[in-house]
């Protein structure tokens, strides 16, 4: 177990000296994301209605919504992306062989390249809400960060296996994913990112049942904007924790089976 965490840290450690070298991009995000909140707020105000209220779970405003949907929306774009660019980097460094031939198990090495893009992503989610909460009222005083913290783990746990399907396909046929954009896009849409899932017609409810966005979304809203309890997201949770858990073991086995396959064919390291 300390060996794990070990090598997890220093793979957390590589990839933030790597992004150390970059300072400006942390302070040009921080002053992007208060123009993204003060777009979010001020649209909001535009667009208040008693209707737009009515369509809203009890007790939120349209901006603390939509907010909460636009950053955390933030979480299912990392998970698609960062294996899939751990991958590509270490193929162009030439530390992609080295790498899978180490003592270090498949599984660490995944986990290892997704633990600075969640941490970071995790970092760009707080300075959104910290803008909003001092600027703009957004409501934090009645958040169960127990549930929040409980709730990102799910989330990042059902995302990860998603996240590893397209770095297998990206191994195996050496080009991005299509259908990892598809799944940006409808989950956009139909996720509950902007608006009530309740609105869309039931053929895309159906779909939003399916997606785990949906209940990312759902549960965050009721820990962070309403103080909900564990129990009283229990549902949400539940399901994410069931997505994880086919997932991640289904998501591993395809990425292990395109490896030996690369290595077999001798394509492993060729762009």
């Amino acid at each position: 177990m300390m060996r794990t965490l070990r090598d997890l840290f220093l793979f957390f450690q590589r990839d933030l000296r790597i992004a150390g070298t970059y300072r400006s991009p942390f302070v040009l995000e921080a002053i992007e994301a208060l123009f993204g909140v003060a777009m979010f707020y001020y649209v909001a105000r535009f667009v208040d209605s008693p209707e737009l209220r009515q369509a809203l779970p009890q007790g939120n405003t349209y901006f603390a919504y939509s907010l909460v949907g636009f950053v955390f929306f933030d979480y299912l774009n990392a998970a698609l992306d960062s294996f899939d660019r751990s991958l590509l980097e270490a193929r162009d460094t030439g530390t992609l062989e080295p790498l899978l031939v180490t003592q270090v198990s498949l599984p660490v090495i995944l986990a290892g390249s997704a633990v600075y893009p969640f941490a970071a992503t995790t970092l760009r989610i707080a300075v959104y809400l910290g803008w909003g909460a001092a600027l703009f009222h957004f409501p934090l005083g009645n958040a169960n960060w127990i549930g929040v913290i409980a709730v990102l783990l799910a989330t990042l746990l059902a995302f990860s296996g998603l996240g590893i399907l397209s770095a297998a396909y990206l191994l195996l046929f050496k080009r991005g994913n299509p259908a990892k954009w598809f799944l940006l896009g409808i989950s956009s849409v139909v996720g509950g990112m902007l608006f009530p899932v309740s609105i869309l017609p039931g053929w895309l409810q159906f779909i939003a049942r399916i997606n785990p966005i949906t209940y990312a979304l759902e549960a965050m809203r009721a820990v962070l904007l309403g103080g909900a309890s564990l129990l009283a997201i229990g549902r949400p949770l539940l399901v994410l924790l069931v997505f994880g858990a086919i997932l991640l073991p289904a998501s591993m086995a395809a990425f292990a089976w395109t490896l030996r396959r690369t290595k077999t064919t001798g394509t492993l390291t060729h762009s």
